[in-house]
């Protein structure tokens, strides 16, 4: 959604067969801010626009599109500057960046030890790794939900029935206690979908992003 050329069409040449789950991305702030809530970040972006700075792990990165969404729900005005790797959450730590959307797995060591301040969460429902962190919903903007997944797919002229059973046995091993567990320490959720489910849920995400890289006018790499 994010290139101007591809090889291929994200919907037309893949089959979904699978989700694996979703990962939560978390809205931490830095403590020099002295933001607690996503009220209190929206009051100050308001009050200075173009004045606040989020980090991103770069252009098209979940948490750069994560950060657009809440920018478009809230109607504020701030700066993105992308980073490469783990360098966005170390400018935050050290109050040289205002706020970023990390990936849950390496957000929640650092908030254990207090190094950011943790405002919300972006998908519908509070993560399991951080249960009394809220939603970027229940914090006033529902349409600042954002979504991180991943899943199987394969060619689309693979038949049915074969796709069915990858999804069935792909399901019964995401289901086992040690996969959970594994998937748990990467802050992955489970998601159970039948292949329909899958099917409208990558057609809707799809949707989704093109509408927001288009709103938020993010421009193609290539």
């Amino acid at each position: 959604m994010l290139h101007r050329t591809l090889p291929y069409d994200p919907i037309r040449d893949f089959a979904p067969v699978v989700i694996f789950g979703i990962q939560p991305n978390v809205l931490v702030a830095a403590p020099s801010t002295g933001f607690k809530t996503v009220a209190d970040l929206v009051a100050a972006a308001k009050a200075r626009p173009g004045a606040l700075t989020y980090a991103s792990a770069g252009i098209g990165s979940a948490s750069h599109m994560a950060a657009e969404r809440l920018r478009l729900a809230a109607g504020i005005n701030v700066q993105h500057i992308p980073f490469r790797g783990a360098e966005g959450m170390a400018e935050v730590m050290a109050g040289r960046i205002d706020f970023y959307f990390v990936p849950i797995a390496p957000a929640v060591p650092v908030i254990a030890d207090a190094k950011v301040t943790v405002l919300a969460v972006s998908t519908s429902t509070r993560a399991p790794a951080l249960p009394s962190v809220p939603t970027v919903a229940e914090a006033g903007y529902p349409q600042a939900e954002y979504v991180f997944w991943g899943g199987l797919s394969v060619p689309p002229k693979t038949p049915r029935s074969i796709v069915n059973k990858l999804h069935d046995e792909t399901q019964k091993a995401l289901d086992m206690p040690e996969i959970q567990e594994r998937l748990a320490k990467l802050g992955v959720q489970p998601q159970p979908m039948s292949v329909e489910q899958f099917e409208r849920f990558v057609r809707d995400d799809v949707a989704k992003t093109v509408k927001l890289a288009k709103d938020a006018n993010i421009l193609p790499t290539n």
